[in-house]
């Protein structure tokens, strides 16, 4: 009997090793580093265009703020802005995915994912209320840069992060299937 092979995915991300460099850039707190990585998150972003997962582009956006942040050329209030809107851009994000014809409460809807409340309150003050501390603003950054790992990066390499597999191969295959969890699989 012949084995069909699976159906393979373009993705943006040369394979497994640039993928997993990337993402080990982005978490790693160095910010020459991290800026290396969001360069080349903005060319996966130019190859793939609308396609980009939504991860991949909070994650991005995020980090982009904390690299601001540590280099120490914005003023407090513009920092605010910058990780209000990564935070909100956020929120609605993957909430939207989870809206059905009939609205449902951001609230309820976070729930659902497992995005904290709290982070929902933060979204609703940047967006309607009085602006947050930059301290708040921060500990959002944080605890939604950790969610996005845990729910996506890690699930896209299988939560095997520092072990090399033997086939080299059969985890591109992996990695480039996993890609198809794009725009909505990742909820």
């Amino acid at each position: 009997r012949r084995r069909l092979k699976p159906l393979r995915t373009v993705v943006a991300w040369r394979g497994r090793a640039e993928w997993d460099q990337v993402m080990v850039g982005l978490y790693c707190g160095d910010s020459r580093l991290q800026q290396d990585a969001l360069d080349r998150v903005s060319a996966w972003k130019s190859r793939y265009g609308p396609k980009m997962p939504l991860a991949v582009d909070c994650t991005a956006e995020l980090i982009r703020c904390k690299v601001l942040d540590s280099s120490g050329r914005l003023k407090s209030h513009e920092l605010i802005l910058s990780y209000g809107l990564a935070l909100v851009r956020f929120v609605n994000l993957i909430t939207e995915r989870k809206q059905k014809m009939v609205s449902i409460p951001l609230r309820q809807l976070a729930r659902e994912v497992d995005i904290p409340i709290w982070v929902v309150d933060l979204r609703h003050e940047l967006t309607h209320g009085k602006l947050p501390r930059l301290a708040l603003c921060r500990k959002g950054c944080d605890v939604v840069l950790d969610w996005l790992r845990k729910m996506y990066w890690s699930r896209q390499l299988g939560n095997n992060l520092c072990e090399e597999s033997e086939d080299e191969a059969e985890e591109q295959e992996e990695v480039e299937a996993n890609a198809e969890l794009d725009s909505d699989g990742w909820e």
